[in-house]
């Protein structure tokens, strides 16, 4: 090439770079504008404001059983598999919790009494540790406060080989043709892991597979059963769509007869073990088949049915020796009907539906709210069959006990950990209690304000506080002594209730 070629393509080639600053460099004035901040560097770890990721708390925060739960997430939906052989008691299962981390979390604990095998979170293995009913869960990455986690758990083991503590059975009961999960306060680990406690609030799907011709019932709605799960095997399934504390989420497994019919608060169902005595089972029939009408006169007090089931459980069952207020569906020992009807049992636990159930204890020591609520509606439905007024079983069960009696010696309001929180104090002087506080602000106030707490606490949690802060707002009477004497006290007050 000539060197007059080489000049005139060099100028050729400047001239085109200078037209192609001109589009690229933006012009600028002679008061030009300072120049764009640059870019950030993509960030390598968590800004400076975000908690670093530590352990959750060993417990969620109850004075009376302070190992219960992990105050570092809310969960929010329980999806439970188990598969259960009788002859042997072994339960095989896979539960996947879905939660929200509250705090940024290297490791969180799941209560779970049998063996777990492996744990996911988020998809990917985590490191597990068990012991002493904690399930400790390490996950691959850590969980930001504020975001959502799924956790899966494998585990299967012998409910009924896991004592409840040193010299103390197994909550999980046998029954000739099955099993029957339920108790109060735990029962949850012994056949599901979960974050076990009241405070915790959160919808269930129970799925289990039993040999064929077994029925298993559980909380709300039956999705599905018996379905076919292998030669030999059987699926059912059922829902409970609003919140529901970790502890009145239950299974029972064996030969059921089934009753179904349409009401106006849902459907209901209630199953009978077949295997019971038959006085027995016709007893139980008599009385629970009452729930209906039972919830009728109950939501006249309380205010709207909180949920859209109803029913009742009877297994066969001789060791359950008590009654519990399962959500939609309470389970009924026989025990209750060995000698005839006991309606009042089922009036106890359909009134912990709104007390206790829909409106749960935000802690353990809050129990009255449970216990002395439904005592108070036996009273009041024995009132209204035709027998003593709430004011006189009131008056005849504070003179039944004098005063140096150690039934007066549990404050109701604060009656301890272990026993004494069942204690039938809670329970009695729990119901002397609220006749005193009706007695004080007057029937329409009380009466008020008991539609008031179970309505817009609904779904939720609450305090003994909270209550007695909800009656005098609707009353506008100060009841701090009248409380304070009935409930916080350890000794008799000076007057009957009223």
């Amino acid at each position: 090439m000539a060197i007059r070629q080489r000049v005139l393509i060099s100028l050729a080639l400047a001239l085109a770079l200078l037209v192609l600053a001109a589009f690229v460099i933006p012009w600028r004035s002679s008061r030009s504008a300072p120049a764009p901040a640059p870019l950030p560097s993509p960030p390598l770890a968590p800004p400076p404001a975000a908690a670093p990721p530590h352990i959750g708390a060993d417990g969620i925060g109850d004075p009376y059983y302070p190992h219960a739960g992990d105050g570092g997430y809310h969960v929010t939906g329980y999806d439970i598999h188990v598969h259960y052989d009788p002859s042997t008691d072994r339960l095989e299962g896979h539960t996947t919790v879905t939660a929200q981390a509250t705090e940024s979390l290297s490791r969180f604990d799941l209560d779970l009494r049998l063996p777990a095998s492996a744990v996911t979170v988020n998809d990917r293995p985590a490191w597990i540790h068990q012991s002493e009913g904690k399930l400790q869960v390490t996950p691959a990455v850590p969980v930001l406060a504020g975001a959502p986690m799924t956790v899966r758990v494998d585990y299967a083991g012998v409910p009924s080989s896991v004592p409840d503590g040193p010299g103390v059975p197994s909550p999980w009961v046998r029954t000739p043709e099955g099993a029957v999960a339920v108790g109060e306060p735990e029962i949850a680990a012994w056949w599901y892991p979960s974050n076990d406690h009241p405070s915790d609030k959160a919808t269930f799907t129970i799925t289990t597979i039993v040999p064929a011709g077994l029925q298993v019932i559980s909380n709300g709605d039956l999705l599905g059963g018996p379905e076919p799960a292998g030669p030999g095997w059987q699926r059912w399934r059922w829902q409970e769509s609003q919140p529901m504390a970790t502890y009145l989420a239950f299974i029972a497994i064996g030969h059921y007869d089934i009753v179904r019919r349409d009401t106006r608060f849902g459907l209901y169902l209630a199953a009978y073990d077949r295997e019971l005595d038959p006085q027995i089972a016709g007893a139980a029939r008599d009385s629970v088949e009452r729930t209906p009408e039972i919830i009728e006169f109950l939501s006249g007090i309380f205010g709207p049915y909180p949920f859209h089931q109803l029913g009742g459980v009877v297994p066969d069952a001789p060791t359950l020796h008590f009654a519990l207020e399962n959500q939609t569906r309470p389970v009924y020992g026989p025990v209750f009907f060995a000698s005839g009807q006991d309606v009042s049992v089922v009036v106890h636990e359909l009134a912990h539906q709104w007390f206790g159930d829909s409106v749960s204890v935000r802690h353990w020591s809050d129990i009255w709210l449970n216990e002395g609520f439904a005592t108070y509606a036996q009273w009041l439905y024995t009132e209204h069959t035709g027998g003593p007024s709430a004011a006189q079983t009131a008056a005849e069960d504070y003179a039944r006990y004098p005063a140096g009696d150690d039934f007066w010696r549990i404050p109701p309001g604060a009656p301890g950990d272990g026993v004494k929180a069942f204690n039938d104090a809670v329970y009695l002087r729990g119901a002397m209690a609220l006749q005193a506080l009706r007695t004080a602000v007057g029937d329409q106030d009380f009466f008020t304000a008991l539609r008031a707490w179970a309505t817009e606490r609904a779904d939720r949690n609450g305090s003994v506080r909270g209550f007695l802060a909800v009656l005098q707002h609707v009353s506008g009477k100060d009841v701090a002594d009248v409380a304070r004497s009935w409930l916080f006290t350890p000794a008799r007050p000076s007057a009957p209730p009223g």
